[in-house]
């Protein structure tokens, strides 16, 4: 399975995930998106469309035909463009705390008690393993750049994704998602199942990641 951390993030933020998901049979890979974590940012601004063709070509680097995805905030976006535009790449997808929509976004989120500590991590965690390591701020402007006028996928859209079985994830403490959209989701992509985890919010594989995984491998072991 292939793992996509949350916008700013790094393939790090999978440390309590990547051993139980081991210990259960999977094989593992973890990305770090394009411009964040150990990935340098290539030319032009970052899209959900480009940082997905860069997981295909991953998987076509290591020989895999199909992989379970499992996605958070910006990486589940990835992981659902992935059923939109690469279905035969995917057997399931597990997004979680994802908007396929950017007005489904929640501006007063940043001004939750979580956000300031977790962005707070995040900065540290680039510093520490950026291939340029002064580069957090324009780093964190491109992704918000990105993030203020992406994604913008239709109904329609989203009423075409086929193939992978598809697990629509988020938090009861969601801080910065509408609940309503991740309803919505749940309901315009056809066979989507949707799983709202038990009090936790946006940084639920942080905040409580024995009940993240439990849900996890309930998706990815289940029929």
């Amino acid at each position: 399975m292939i793992l996509l951390h949350l916008g700013r993030g790094s393939s790090d933020d999978w440390g309590a995930e990547v051993p139980a998901l081991v210990a259960a049979g999977h094989r593992v890979v973890v990305i770090d998106s394009r411009g964040q974590g150990r990935s340098t940012m290539g030319e032009g601004p970052l899209r959900y469309e480009r940082m997905e063709c860069d997981v295909v070509a991953v998987m076509d680097e290591l020989g895999l035909p199909k992989a379970a995805i499992v996605g958070w905030s910006d990486g589940a976006i990835v992981a659902l463009v992935t059923a939109m535009k690469d279905p035969d790449r995917a057997t399931r997808i597990f997004a979680f705390a994802a908007n396929m929509d950017r007005r489904a976004f929640r501006p007063l989120g940043l001004f939750a008690p979580t956000a300031p500590p977790a962005n707070a991590l995040l900065a540290r965690t680039y510093a520490r393993i950026s291939p340029t390591p002064d580069g957090w701020a324009a780093a964190s402007r491109a992704v918000g750049r990105m993030e203020a006028s992406q994604p913008n996928y239709s109904a329609a859209e989203l009423a075409a994704i086929h193939g992978p079985a598809i697990a629509i994830v988020d938090g009861d403490h969601e801080e910065f998602i509408r609940r309503a959209h991740t309803r919505y989701l749940a309901g315009a992509i056809p066979g989507a199942r949707l799983v709202i985890l038990p009090g936790v919010g946006h940084f639920a594989p942080l905040e409580d990641p024995a009940g993240f995984n439990a849900a996890l491998l309930r998706f990815l072991d289940g029929p």
